[in-house]
């Protein structure tokens, strides 16, 4: 009996133990808010490891705003200061400086915050030569700024930073020469010329490229970008959106052949969308996502310096960002319309894209494939790493960074061991490395047996190193109908090379025969038409 209370004691505690780990498993996982998922080739979702965990989010008090009211900080900016964001609206990381700078919108100020996300540095205006909103102390103040960014001058070396001042209906160019002042460069205005045609100015984004020229993202202006060169002189649009094409355009544009002028004054116009975030990468190309619900036509676009689309879906390429699939979420039950908010381009040529509506992050390769999908929208604001208003998204090292409009915090992703391994995978892919990546991808699949690039990974390595059977295997799997043709017309060069010696034999053999054939055929033709004129002739 005694032995037997032992046996169920130890069966007992191992069972414990076990219930003990699964929860703590299951608590583990339970801590992302969302459901990772990515999309196969038939653009049917499909579930998929997280790349990325929530490592954090960040208050105000947690950056020490709490330092710009204290009158002893050397950070002090007034006692009324706010211990909190306020609406922030974009969020800009340098990679020089390696910091973040935050349009902390209706607190009408911007804020400077190292790596780890602590403040420091505050600014309400800049000095200088302004007569816009100049307050008491001589400094023109912001007035609900919108869009935010930073860059060193290839001429000077000086740090310039670029403020989208929404309601002073201006672009501040300004100098970091302290941390305690902003000093005006450039004040860029409503373009005084025909040309311009809307009566407001209201710059809600903001980027420059090397050569210091302006780009604007305005309100109410459809014709792309506003451009500026350096010294605040205007040089038109820059990449305008296109028509979306629907049913009723087409409709429409059918109709006008027929109607009368008085009948097409009264037709409304179709403009082109005007595009709601931008950013440009280290080679000077700028990415622009547009908000619009649901839109397909220049949702994400590249720009040349020309202003030409340079992922042009007209030139046959098949490009997708955002949700591809049903407008229905499984997950909460409900519709939803994609609007993709911002994109970020980080160092290592990732592209993540930022979805409004859902508060997910799109993120995909330089070549455009989709690498992960991560994020959820609670409007609730009671769930850790979820969003009410995600308004601008961005990335420094391995991390990625969202920032609320609503909760007045940032959201800190980390990369998982999968996300590691897949990233790692994704750069020798991209550098045509295929052979080295394929250990990287094998431990992909390992931890994603479903993970479509980790089988087109392995079967360009296969293709690479000439073993075309088992890159066909890889293909098929991945359904890249494009990559499995190529690997079969490469597999049937290699038989045919192999074996051309065989192959040359049984056609000449085959061709050889088929003239002796050719050759008894017209013989037995020749002994049958004896024989028969025989008997004629001798029955005569």
């Amino acid at each position: 009996m005694l032995r037997i209370n032992n046996s169920f004691k130890k069966i007992l505690c191992v069972g414990m133990a076990a219930a003990v780990a699964l929860s703590m498993t299951v608590t583990a996982f339970a801590k992302e808010p969302y459901k990772s998922y990515i999309y196969d080739d038939w653009e049917d979702a499909i579930p998929s490891q997280n790349a990325y965990r929530i490592d954090r989010t960040v208050t105000g008090y947690d950056m020490g705003l709490d330092k710009l009211s204290d009158p002893d900080d050397p950070l002090f900016i007034s006692e009324e200061a706010s211990a909190r964001m306020n609406g922030p609206k974009d969020l800009y990381f340098d990679p020089d400086e390696e910091e973040f700078w935050v349009a902390d919108t209706d607190n009408n100020r911007v804020l400077r915050l190292n790596s780890d996300l602590e403040v420091t540095g505050a600014y309400t205006g800049v000095d200088g030569k302004s007569e816009i909103n100049v307050g008491e102390d001589g400094e023109s103040k912001f007035a609900s700024p919108t869009g935010i960014y930073v860059k060193r001058s290839l001429y000077t070396n000086d740090l310039y930073i670029y403020i989208a001042d929404y309601d002073n209906s201006r672009v501040v160019k300004a100098s970091v020469d302290s941390e305690r002042k902003l000093t005006l460069v450039q004040e860029y205005t409503r373009p005084d010329t025909d040309l311009y045609q809307v009566e407001t100015f209201n710059p809600s984004k903001v980027v420059a490229d090397f050569a210091e020229n302006v780009y604007a993202v305005c309100t109410s202006v459809n014709t792309g970008s506003v451009q500026f060169n350096k010294y605040g002189e205007f040089q038109g649009f820059y990449g305008a959106n296109r028509v979306e094409v629907t049913a009723a355009v087409i409709a429409q544009k059918l109709w006008r052949k027929f109607a009368s002028n008085e009948q097409i004054s009264g037709m409304t116009r179709n403009v082109p969308v005007e595009y709601a975030n931008f950013d440009i990468d280290e080679d000077g190309f700028i990415y622009t996502v547009t908000e619009a619900a649901n839109t397909t036509t220049d949702a994400v676009k590249k720009l040349n310096p020309a202003g030409y689309n340079i992922w042009d879906n007209n030139a046959g390429n098949e490009y997708k960002f955002g949700d591809i699939a049903s407008e229905y979420d499984s997950t909460t039950n409900s519709n939803y319309s994609t609007r993709l908010t911002d994109i970020c381009v980080s160092n290592n040529g990732l592209i993540n894209v930022l979805d409004f509506a859902t508060g997910r992050v799109f993120q995909y390769d330089r070549n455009c494939n989709q690498l992960c999908i991560f994020g959820t929208k609670n409007s609730t604001n009671d769930q850790r790493g979820s969003f009410s208003n995600p308004n601008a998204v961005e990335a420094f090292g391995n991390n990625i960074y969202v920032i609320d409009g609503s909760k007045n915090d940032i959201t800190v992703y980390s990369e998982t061991t999968f996300g590691q391994l897949m990233h790692e995978a994704v750069e020798l892919y991209d550098q045509g490395r295929y052979s080295e990546a394929k250990p990287i991808w094998e431990d992909v699949i390992m931890r994603d047996g479903g993970y479509p690039l980790a089988y087109i990974g392995l079967g360009k390595a296969a293709l690479n190193e000439g073993d075309y059977s088992e890159a066909l295997d890889y293909f098929k799997t991945a359904y890249d109908q494009d990559d499995y043709d190529k690997a079969f017309k490469y597999a049937r060069e290699d038989y045919i090379r192999d074996n051309f010696t065989v192959i040359m034999i049984i056609l000449i053999v085959i061709i050889v025969w088929l003239i002796v054939l050719s050759q008894m055929h017209k013989r037995g033709k020749y002994l049958l038409k004896g024989k028969l004129y025989g008997k004629k002739k001798g029955g005569r």
